[in-house]
């Protein structure tokens, strides 16, 4: 019975792998939350670069009112860059790639029709995705004429990059912050050396100057 390579897993264990991949990413949830009138709410999030980034959004009508929904949506970065805006908002999608590590902010305003009081709230659903979770991978399959087989393993592939990558980009945040530790450290050594030899310097110049004082007052030899 031969044995199995060291380093690459077992028939029985490719399963269990990919069960593993799948539950450390697991599939997004929308996200739903009541948007006051003439309020202005936003959501942040971080993501890597070269990035593609999908959603989709539905805000319904306050209760009771036969206006309809009224808000704006607005998707920007952390330098303030519109990747994404729409007036009068009801429902749509969006999409976008990423050109650099950033804060991503998508802003949903509501707007108060004219001449009537306070607007009920309005529910609001976003459904945001990026990485693996964007590509469609239907879509894939049928430009590259894949089988349902090597589509899995397609996800699986990049699923498995997503997360080396961000392995890589926790080491690579753990390293920076290392280095700002040990020069942190070597900034208060040197600033506490420093205070110490000004202690030192003021305790001796006291030191000198009462003896001088005292000798002119005749109090010592």
């Amino acid at each position: 019975m031969p044995l199995p390579l060291p380093g690459r897993p077992r028939l029985g264990q490719a399963p269990l792998l990919a069960l593993l991949l799948l539950a450390l990413v697991g599939p997004a949830r929308p996200i739903s939350f009541q948007l006051p009138g003439k309020a202005r709410k936003c959501l942040r999030e971080e993501i890597h670069r070269d990035t593609l980034v999908t959603g989709e959004y539905e805000i319904g009508a306050p209760p009771g009112s036969s206006t309809g929904p009224s808000a704006n949506l607005k998707i920007t970065d952390s330098a303030g860059h519109i990747l994404y805006a729409k007036e009068d908002a009801t429902k749509g999608k969006f999409a976008f790639t990423t050109e650099d590590y950033d804060m991503f902010e998508a802003c949903f305003e509501s707007k108060l029709p004219v001449g009537t009081g306070r607007m009920p709230d309005q529910l609001v659903i976003l459904d945001m995705k990026h990485g693996v979770e964007a590509k469609n991978y239907e879509e894939i399959a049928k430009v590259e004429k894949l089988k349902p087989l090597e589509v899995e393993l397609r996800r699986l592939e990049d699923l498995s990059e997503s997360i080396v990558n961000d392995f890589a980009y926790m080491k690579k945040r753990e390293e920076e912050m290392r280095d700002t530790n040990e020069s942190t450290n070597t900034r208060v050594l040197y600033f506490s050396i420093f205070s110490m030899c000004c202690l030192i310097g003021l305790a001796t110049w006291q030191v000198f100057y009462l003896r001088r004082f005292f000798k002119a007052k005749k109090l010592i030899e």
